[in-house]
């Protein structure tokens, strides 16, 4: 009851700073608190917070513009992609945005200017403050919350915070401040935490489904209706290939410590499966002390087992090279932005871009912690990255989600192809969390949730499909009905993208969904863009086979079969295919999917969407049909 006290005095105060009456405007705010966090004291005045501003960056509103350049089948500039160079000069912050700022923080907030540093991007200002210092300075006043599973704390701005009119046309964001820390124990590493939005908890939304050991290994494709294997998928999607240019292609495979596999199941894999393999392991790319630990916890070791095994086995060659990138450590874990500081230097958070609140931030200096600097753009991306973690986007605020969806865009220049999986709870979060009419997160809500990345036009989304049970692999599949929904609807941050208006509008049009308009935002960027099988895949574990299932499976299998399209590009001597997204659904790619007419996804106590004819919010435009994409891929410049 006291603290409903202090909290009302906090907003009455919110808004405006103690010592000089500066106008403001809201710049950004949170609905409400995360599931299961609570106010518990006010954040002492002394203690010092990393206060990181992210720069409006310039002609970000020609991204796409830039992106269809070079990678929409009909420009005469296809495949030329940017150089990093390029990109970094395109989008550097003004200097009016970057003096602005510095003089809002050295005039109102009376901050040395030899306390604030700028990065090397130019992208972001930081400066070491007291809370009473942002306190004044944001119009807000902070809070230390704590987590009702553990009592773990997080100091965060109550609701919002305030920025001058002036300023906040320069800002992108502030951290920390509303974007919400949900990290398990540090000092609980091997605990099975299930929150949101966390950085060593990243992608607990989209974690594989697990089933029990397998006692009867099938082989013959008269079972692919119980088990998916390496074979089953050539069949599904008519995947036969061999590397012709591995020592010019990449593909890299994204895992988050505390995920991990063990080395000796990939023999057991392919002695299986694929027996010329034997002996191939991924190449390790380390993110911020990244490293393969031993594992005897399942669940501790199946995303990652999944991932490469069927990667690597898909490509089916030991000349190719597959890159794993591990990213965090085992103490402090990591983020999607760690991974994007790794791959690219202008993103970088060591000078003020990591989000301490949600990010994993380095050097670690907790007893074995990552003591080594942060990883800065010390990674050449591959072509083709797959990642199979994901979050709702209702756990982050939309500033967060648009600088992050940005930054895929910029890297996707420069002929990076980005693959997520959609998540595995249909229109909704796991463990029926929907949305209520205020937009927040609870079990039992009726309004979709859609989940994120995904909705970032940048990205390209990958659905579930299966083999219908007693049918054979040659048959057509479906929306994934067992074990869990496909992922998939329209995105409550991200506009509808020109690329694929007609076909989400198509769908609409002749397939009307029949819910109220505040069930989900029929305006918003639809996904899934593509699918694949996520059924019951034979994964060795712990010298065992189990079978998994998820998204997460269908991403890699994806991500491997368009690294293919890539080789035989290559080989040529043409680029690698970058932004699939306009591609796929220009008229040149009709046909080039196997179009998925049965099922739908529910969840948030409805039906979901229903699998139709064409693009469908369950498996977008289908599956991936091999020849075909390769013989349009091959067309192109």
């Amino acid at each position: 009851m006291l603290l409903a006290g202090f909290l009302g005095l906090g907003l009455a105060s919110l808004g405006f700073a103690a010592r000089t009456p500066v106008k403001r405007v809201v710049h950004e705010k949170r609905g409400a608190l995360p599931p299961r966090w609570a106010p518990v004291r006010r954040a002492e005045p002394d203690r010092v917070l990393p206060l990181s501003v992210g720069l409006v960056q310039s002609d970000l509103e020609n991204l796409e513009a830039y992106l269809l350049d070079v990678s929409h089948p009909d420009s005469p500039n296809y495949g030329q992609h940017w150089t990093p160079a390029k990109v970094a000069d395109a989008f550097r912050p003004s200097a009016e945005a970057v003096d602005a700022v510095r003089a809002w923080l050295v005039e109102d907030g009376e901050i040395g200017a030899d306390r604030i540093a700028l990065s090397r991007s130019g992208s972001w200002l930081m400066a070491n403050v007291t809370v009473a210092e942002a306190e004044e300075l944001l119009g807000t006043e902070y809070y230390v919350y704590q987590h009702a599973e553990g009592g773990r704390e997080h100091i965060g701005c109550h609701k919002g915070y305030h920025l001058p009119q002036h300023v906040s046309k320069h800002v992108d964001l502030i951290t920390p401040t509303v974007h919400f820390d949900t990290k398990v124990d540090r000092h609980g590493s091997s605990e099975a935490v299930q929150t949101l939005g966390s950085a060593k908890n990243v992608g607990k939304l989209g974690g594989p489904k697990l089933g029990g050991v397998i006692h009867n290994i099938f082989t013959e494709l008269e079972h692919c209706d119980e088990t998916i294997t390496l074979a089953c998928l050539r069949v599904l999607y008519d995947f036969v290939y061999a590397p012709i240019a591995p020592q010019k292609n990449t593909i890299g495979v994204v895992e988050y410590t505390p995920q991990t596999h063990n080395p000796a199941d990939f023999d057991v894999f392919f002695a299986n499966y694929s027996k010329g393999q034997v002996g191939e392991r991924p190449k390790l790319v380390s993110f911020d002390g990244g490293s393969i630990v031993s594992a005897s916890d399942i669940d501790s070791i199946a995303e990652s087992s999944l991932d490469l095994q069927y990667v690597l086995g898909l490509i089916g060659n030991k000349r190719q090279e597959v890159q794993l990138y591990q990213v965090g450590d085992a103490v402090e874990g990591a983020s999607f932005n760690n991974l994007l500081d790794g791959l690219d230097a202008s993103y970088c958070t060591f000078e003020g871009g990591d989000d301490p609140s949600q990010d994993g931030i380095y050097p670690d200096n907790l007893p074995g912690g990552f003591a080594g600097p942060e990883s800065c753009g010390t990674a050449k991306p591959a072509f083709v990255i797959s990642t199979s973690y994901g979050y709702q986007e209702a756990d982050l605020t939309p500033a967060y989600m648009q600088r992050q969806c940005a930054e895929y865009g910029k890297l996707s220049l420069t002929g990076v192809t980005f693959i997520y999986s959609s998540g595995d709870a249909g229109v909704g979060g796991r463990d029926d969390v929907c949305l209520d009419e205020d937009g927040n997160q609870v079990t039992g809500g009726k309004i979709f949730s859609p989940t994120f990345p995904g909705g970032c036009p940048y990205v390209t989304s990958v659905g579930a499909t299966q083999v219908v049970p007693g049918h054979k692999v040659t048959d057509p599949e479906s929306a994934v009905f067992q074990r869990f929904p496909s992922g998939g609807g329209f995105s409550n941050v991200f506009p509808r993208a020109n690329f694929q208006k007609a076909a989400v509008n198509g769908y609409l049009e002749k397939f009307p969904p029949g819910y109220a308009p505040n069930i989900f935002n029929a305006s918003g960027r639809g996904f899934p863009d593509v699918s694949a099988n996520g059924l019951n895949y034979s994964v060795a574990l712990n010298g065992d086979f189990r079978l998994i299932s998820g998204t997460s499976a269908s991403a890699p299998t994806f991500a491997a079969i368009l690294s293919a399209v890539n080789d035989a590009r290559l080989a040529v001597g043409k680029k690698p295919v970058g932004w699939i997204n306009p591609a796929i659904y220009s008229d040149a790619f009709y046909g080039a999917f196997n179009d998925i007419t049965n099922g739908s996804n529910p969840n948030c106590g409805a039906a979901g969407f229903l699998a139709k004819p064409g693009w469908d919010p369950v498996t977008g435009l289908g599956t991936p049909n091999f020849p075909k994409l390769l013989a349009r891929w091959l067309l192109l410049p």
